[in-house]
């Protein structure tokens, strides 16, 4: 190439090279827990994990990982991603407890996860939030993370300078009203739990780093576990665990949050374990457990199979679209950012599963099957809340 072709050259591909790795990929952050054990399992037993997704890539691939806290028992939305992708922050519900391998004790560690690098992701910074750490939560203009304290019925408060959180206290809800998530509204001056316990959804005015529980709050169902709020600000989407009637089937509410009452009640199936939205805000899908055994050597391993389903969400009210079968002891799920393609989490297979989805049916896309050591628990992307 002659010189002025090379000067041209350089110049077009100047601002490409200073495009970061993370900026040009499509960023999930999957949370793997290597502390979970059956009986039988302990030759299983390996450190908790980060792995760094590309949605972008065909198939979906792991991009690099890190040893850092975390838990697949507690809320699916233990993982929040930075808009700008550059840090993810995980929460850990539960840690290792060596007098009773088999049943892990709550926990209350936050760690910040560096994603300038995403081939090589770091652990930054670990902090305590209150016991049973659960659901995070990032605002908008990424400078608070709120985390659900489901042991001590609060909701704490961290600042966030560069990649740095800053414990800046908390709001209280009812002592034992355990909640398990919480999830700010579009414009951050208002944040929502959900709570197990209490099966309420409870209202908190955000001042900055202030917390203040507001008079609002709903009651939404037994074992309120996850929830989503919509682009616009107007509809709140959550999941209740707790099942009515011999099937035990859990339900999916929508509230309005102008007037603070439900809009909807849908029985979406056994044990809705996470809820969450697609990008556009038009699909909300619904990961069910659906009682699908958790082990091979269990006899109903070949009999019950976990669910997802996805629904259409108009004016407030739920329409099935699509539905298909996944996995056994099925966790958190990740759309990506054109809504087409679905992540779902198999803790029991410890792999990660891919769905497509064209709006009318959603099909598995076996070329997307990503095996993991640990438990996989939770995962986001910049676009999940």
């Amino acid at each position: 190439m002659h010189k002025g072709g090379m000067m041209a050259a350089a110049m077009v591909l100047a601002p490409l090279m200073s495009v970061s790795p993370a900026a040009r990929a499509e960023l999930a952050v999957a949370a793997n827990d290597g502390k979970q054990l059956l009986a039988g399992e302990t030759a299983h037993l390996v450190p908790d994990s980060i792995a760094v997704l590309d949605l972008a890539a065909k198939p979906v691939r792991v991009l690099g990982r890190v040893n850092a806290p975390a838990s697949m028992i507690g809320s699916p939305n233990a993982v929040v991603v930075a808009k700008d992708q550059s840090f993810a922050i995980v929460t850990a519900a539960q840690k290792y407890n060596p007098a009773d391998p088999l049943n892990p004790v709550s926990d209350d560690k936050v760690s910040v996860i560096d994603l300038a690098d995403p081939a090589h992701p770091k652990l930054l910074q670990t902090v305590k939030a209150g016991p049973n750490a659960a659901g995070i939560s990032l605002n908008r203009a990424g400078t608070l993370a709120l985390v659900a304290a489901r042991d001590e019925g609060a909701i704490y408060a961290f600042t966030v300078k560069g990649k740095t959180l800053t414990p800046a206290g908390k709001g209280m809800l009812d002592k034992d009203s355990a909640p398990a998530d919480v999830v700010f509204a579009p414009d951050g001056r208002h944040a929502y739990a959900v709570t197990w316990n209490a099966g309420k959804l409870f209202e908190l005015a955000v001042d900055g780093s202030r917390l203040t529980r507001t008079d609002r709050e709903l009651a939404t169902g037994r074992s309120a576990y996850g929830a989503v709020v919509t682009p616009d600000g107007r509809w709140l989407i959550n999941t209740n665990v707790g099942g009515t009637g011999a099937d035990r089937t859990g339900s999916v509410t929508v509230t309005d949050l102008r007037t603070m009452k439900l809009a909807s009640v849908t029985r979406a199936g056994r044990t809705p374990e996470h809820v969450l939205l697609s990008p556009d805000g038009r699909h909300v899908a619904v990961v069910l457990a659906n009682g699908a055994a958790t082990s091979k050597t269990d006899p109903a391993w070949n009999k019950v199979i976990g669910l997802f389903k996805v629904y259409a969400l108009e004016n407030g009210r739920l329409r099935e679209v699509a539905r298909a079968d996944t996995c056994h002891w099925a966790q958190g799920a990740a759309w990506n950012a054109s809504g087409t393609l679905l992540l779902q989490q198999c803790a029991a297979e410890r792999e990660l599963i891919g769905f497509r989805f064209d709006g009318k049916t959603l099909v598995r896309d076996k070329a997307i099957t990503l095996p993991f050591a640990a438990r996989p628990g939770a995962v986001a992307a910049a676009h999940s809340r």
